[in-house]
């Protein structure tokens, strides 16, 4: 390594042929207010100009190791990893940038918060050169965080900090039987050590644009997620019901496909209000704790609903036939009067051989 002594923060990196974006991602850690850190990059037998584009910054802070054969970002972050010297561990992408005040209040909140295990940050995206805010992004505490986690997954890995001596007592670091869903599989790891957290001020671009891997691999992406929820669901589900309930929830509730029968609306419904019957009898909350998670459950299932009943798959009387009585629904939203009206002019409008 570098010689320097061990930093408080290790900022880990795969990279393979990210020329046209890792330099300005490096430069957003060299912009940093807070200091006290080191960049691990490994490059994975890239192809393009990458690595003569990594030989040109000379910050003795920056580390960069060459992997022996391309293994892909999972091999690639665990050899970051392993050679990462920090207390602390940042995850970032090769076409991600950090805003200068990230890693200083991610270290403050570990500093302050001794049971806090990872904590992450709310992110905007980046595409074409235009900022815009993260869709549907609200406030999350540990115990949203923790709900949600169960169905979907609420974090950005290019804004998650953690602590080094927890993901040490993982072997190995990220499973690369979950490739594309391996940040997901670590959260859940990691969350048997202590709260994961976020803070809700935006600290990190999120660059949108054609070679992202989450628009190549969407289907990869999709069975390691199931496989992760799988083993999440042991003990809650029966057996036999375990990984299809992964399967279902994957498809509708991160993919977000939308439901298009009742008898799915009224499976997914079972689902989520087993989920969380489960998840509070398991889980200490505080009240204001069980207020928050009871209101996700509630937004889970009319994320499921609304784009049903909006296409006219479902009525509203038989959606609310379904509706899991631990999920209570605002009174007032207008939205549940809109939905089941535009799902009847649709339904009306094919059967006239009408698109709307």
């Amino acid at each position: 390594m570098n010689g320097l002594p061990a930093p408080t923060v290790s900022v880990i990196m795969p990279a393979y042929n990210g020329a046209p974006w890792i330099g300005a991602t490096i430069d957003s850690v060299l912009a940093q207010d807070f200091t006290d850190w080191e960049l691990v990059i490994v490059d994975d037998c890239s192809t393009d100009d990458t690595r003569t584009l990594l030989a040109t910054f000379t910050d003795p802070r920056i580390t960069i190791l060459h992997a022996e054969a391309n293994g892909g970002p999972v091999l690639a972050r665990n050899q970051a990893f392993a050679a990462a010297r920090g207390r602390y561990i940042a995850g970032l992408d090769q076409d991600d940038l950090c805003k200068p005040g990230r890693f200083a209040a991610q270290a403050a909140h570990l500093d302050a918060n001794p049971g806090t295990v990872l904590v992450a940050t709310a992110a905007e995206l980046l595409e074409d050169g235009r900022l815009t805010p993260w869709p549907g992004d609200r406030p999350l505490t540990p115990a949203t965080i923790d709900w949600l986690l169960l169905t979907q997954n609420p974090l950005v890995w290019s804004s998650v900090m953690f602590r080094a001596e927890a993901a040490r007592l993982l072997e190995p670091f990220e499973r690369p039987q979950v490739r594309y869903a391996e940040d997901f599989d670590l959260y859940h790891r990691l969350g048997r050590f202590g709260q994961i957290a976020r803070l809700d001020e935006a600290q990190l671009l999120y660059r949108c644009h054609p070679g992202g891997a989450s628009k190549r691999y969407a289907e990869m992406m999709a069975a390691s997620a199931t496989r992760v929820l799988a083993g999440r669901y042991a003990g809650v589900f029966e057996p036999e019901a375990v990984q299809a309930n992964a399967e279902l929830v994957v498809r509708y509730f991160m993919a977000r496909e939308p439901v298009s029968d009742l008898g799915t609306l009224s499976r997914l419904s079972r689902i989520l209000a087993t989920l969380h019957a489960d998840h509070v009898a398991r889980t200490p909350l505080t009240r204001q704790e069980r207020i928050e998670v009871d209101g996700e459950h509630a937004r889970l299932w009319w994320l499921v609903a609304r784009p049903a009943l909006r296409q006219g798959a479902v009525t509203l009387r038989e959606a609310m036939g379904v509706l899991p009585e631990s999920v209570s629904l605002p009174a007032k939203d207008p939205d549940r009067l809109i939905s089941p009206l535009i799902g009847r002019v649709r339904a009306i409008g094919r059967g006239l051989g009408v698109a709307l």
